[in-house]
């Protein structure tokens, strides 16, 4: 009896079990004797929190992949709304702006502080309770490009439906789901307003504007000129006609295919080769008079870069000889690299002003080509022959820096490395640093990786790198202006020696790694265009100061799928924001081909993008510059039919693509 009144001991509760790092932290207190040794199993334990730590960082990897691959898609889906659905989407739109576009689409009011409403009430089959109906977005296109649609696919598409809880803030809409029901189940009345042609998936949008209001129809179109690019070898290195048959015979060529003209390259290292300010055009006079024969429009070149310093090349064109003596002597001409090594594809622009160039400075000695060249060429001018002078800026012609020189051990897609690391860009750079009030500040960045390096390996230009702090604010503004500061110094001089002539200017196309917060490879180009703000706006101020016509390169494929691609590339939303920056500011732009071959798609995109049809400004490209991989008169041909390209650019032929 004793025993039984006695009470029953209550049952201790279970100490809570640790989990994630307080795991960890336990196993390693456990893992300790009193005195502070490590026990027997210390070695066990240290090996897995080691491997644990690996683990988590594999995580956050795999995060930062997905993250990207998401963003990849936005931009795909962004894209398509601007292109086949005629959105008014700004460069950095969000989902917000998606949503609102939308909206507006389906005819409800949106505020700029996110409230949504709608001035007169929905019908009745529309109304649902916290929901409200947002229908797929209608262009201008999309009535005529959907007319063969039949009765049956226009009944069997349904809206899709966003459910918003009333509770949800302006910011949470960005992961609202839009549920879509099986639209092969259902019918609905024909009287239906969502039971038009506007409510097709944007897939099948697509897919009919490809098919039917395309049709590869250009006829009635702007008319675009299309110019052909002689071959580089066609002026040798002491000035003379490589081969005047042959270029004769590619001239009758062009004519037959009713080429508007053709682009020339005056090379620099070749005219001026031996001394300054000793000329020689003789060349070049003869290929203008063949031109002039078959009555053909010349672009001119003025090539002041390097070319065929390349496995590839079969064409080697140096800086003039006199420069590379001056630069035996002194390096410092050249653009460097952080590790000090030197690449002689183009004079640093730290020598614009300063008289190391046998007593002229290097936007003279660039005046003194030009006026030369304008001086001898006069009588062509002045008949009209020559109708534009492109100046080049950079390597490659381009308004950039040598930030990705194949020479300096380079591949693609490897972020470069910044160019200015030469005694007088540095120079630019401390007295740069000085007015700010910050003279530590006159280095360039110690942690910015390599050439091949990919943006996530380095501190610069990984998420939330460097690249967005004070210091790097500072430092790529002042990078980007001296691009800017070199453009602007030729370009009123280039003015002057042409006068009254148009001046063009190539801009890189640098698609790899846009899909990145960083922008790592337009940044050591010498573009400030991270996600986070606008680099080629101030390029295009500088550039319309001058009236310059903007000359870029068009791609006519994916460079890779979206699905594997580890570069992060997006050449077509570069060209959206390229193109649309220029003519926003009332620029002529013109467009380039590469040098890789096109299929039939890479074709009609390419003329897609020179005139699009669906702009309702009907801005178009002021022409075409076809690069050819090698003469016309060896029988090969990049583009699927080159005489059908010209006429689609021309306006004046109608049905399929020729096999």
């Amino acid at each position: 009896m004793e025993s039984q009144s006695q009470p029953q001991p209550q049952p201790q509760p279970q100490p809570r079990r640790p989990r994630g790092f307080a795991a960890t932290a336990a196993a390693a207190a456990a893992s300790v004797s009193p005195t502070g040794a490590p026990s027997g199993s210390a070695g066990a334990s240290t090996a897995s929190s080691g491997k644990g730590k690996r683990e988590r960082e594999k995580e956050k990897e795999r995060t930062k992949l997905r993250e990207r691959h998401r963003r990849a898609i936005t931009s795909r889906m962004l894209a398509g709304l601007r292109q086949y659905g005629n959105f008014p989407l700004p460069a950095r739109a969000d989902m917000n702006d998606v949503l609102a576009a939308l909206a507006r689409e389906a005819g409800w009011t949106v505020e700029p502080d996110g409230t949504t409403y709608r001035h007169s009430p929905p019908p009745q089959h529309q109304q649902h309770l916290g929901a409200f109906s947002v229908r797929s977005g209608e262009s201008p296109l999309s009535a005529t490009s959907l007319k063969n649609c039949s009765v049956k696919a226009t009944l069997d598409c349904q809206q899709p439906v966003v459910r918003i809880d009333g509770s949800l803030s302006p910011a949470s809409l960005d992961s609202v789901v839009i549920a879509e029901r099986d639209t092969r189940s259902e019918k609905y009345p024909s009287t239906s307003p969502i039971n038009s042609v506007e409510c097709l998936e944007a897939d099948q949008l697509i897919q009919d504007v490809h098919s039917t209001e395309h049709d590869n129809d250009f006829t009635g179109t702007q008319y675009v000129p299309v110019y052909v690019k002689l071959s580089t070898g066609v002026i040798n290195n002491f000035c003379q006609l490589a081969d005047p048959d042959d270029v004769r015979q590619e001239l009758s060529h062009m004519n037959s295919l009713n080429v508007d003209g053709v682009i020339v390259d005056c090379w620099w290292g070749i005219v001026e080769c031996w001394n300054p300010q000793k000329y020689v055009w003789s060349g070049y006079r003869e290929l203008f008079n063949y031109i002039r024969e078959f009555k053909m429009k010349i672009q001119v070149v003025m090539a002041f870069h390097e070319y065929g310093r390349t496995d590839s090349a079969d064409v080697l064109i140096s800086l003039p000889n006199w420069i590379l003596e001056i630069g035996k002597e002194n390096q410092d001409i050249f653009f460097t690299d952080r590790e000090g090594r030197r690449t002689t594809e183009f004079l640093s622009w730290g020598i614009d002003k300063e008289r190391v160039l046998n007593g002229r400075t290097g936007v003279e000695v660039y005046f003194d080509f030009m006026r030369s060249f304008r001086t001898e060429f006069d009588d062509l001018f002045a008949e009209g022959l020559i109708s534009a002078v492109e100046i080049g800026l950079g390597p490659s012609g381009e308004l950039r820096y040598p930030s990705f020189s194949e020479r300096m051990g380079w591949r693609y897609p490897g972020i470069g490395e910044f160019q200015c690391y030469d005694k007088y860009l540095q120079q630019h750079l401390r007295k740069a640093a000085k007015l700010r009030g910050h003279s530590f500040w006159a280095r360039g960045p110690d942690n910015a990786g390599h050439y091949n390096s990919r943006p996530h390996e380095t501190g610069f230009f990984c998420e939330r790198g460097d690249y967005d702090s004070y210091y790097g604010r500072f430092f790529l503004h002042w990078y980007a202006q001296a691009l800017m500061d070199h453009a602007d110094n030729v370009l009123s001089l280039a003015n002057l020696a042409f006068e009254e002539t148009k001046i063009i200017v190539k801009i890189p196309a640098v698609y790899w790694w846009y899909k990145t917060s960083s922008h790592a490879a337009e940044l050591t180009a010498g573009y400030n265009n991270p996600t986070n703000q606008d680099g080629y706006s101030p390029v295009f101020e500088v550039l319309k100061k001058h009236s310059v016509t903007v000359k870029f390169v068009c791609y006519g494929l994916q460079i890779c799928s979206y699905e594997n691609d580890e570069a992060f590339a997006d050449p077509e939303g570069l060209s959206w924001q390229v193109l649309n920056s220029a003519w926003d500011r009332g620029l002529k732009v013109a467009g380039e081909n590469t040098l890789s071959c096109y299929d039939r798609e890479g074709c009609l995109r390419i003329i897609e993008t020179a005139k699009p049809r669906n702009d309702p400004d009907r801005r178009h490209f002021s022409f075409f510059v076809y690069q050819q991989p090698s003469p016309l008169v060896q029988g090969v041909i990049c583009l699927p039919d080159l005489d059908y390209f010209i006429k689609c650019m021309h306006g004046d032929i109608t049905g399929d693509l020729v096999p």
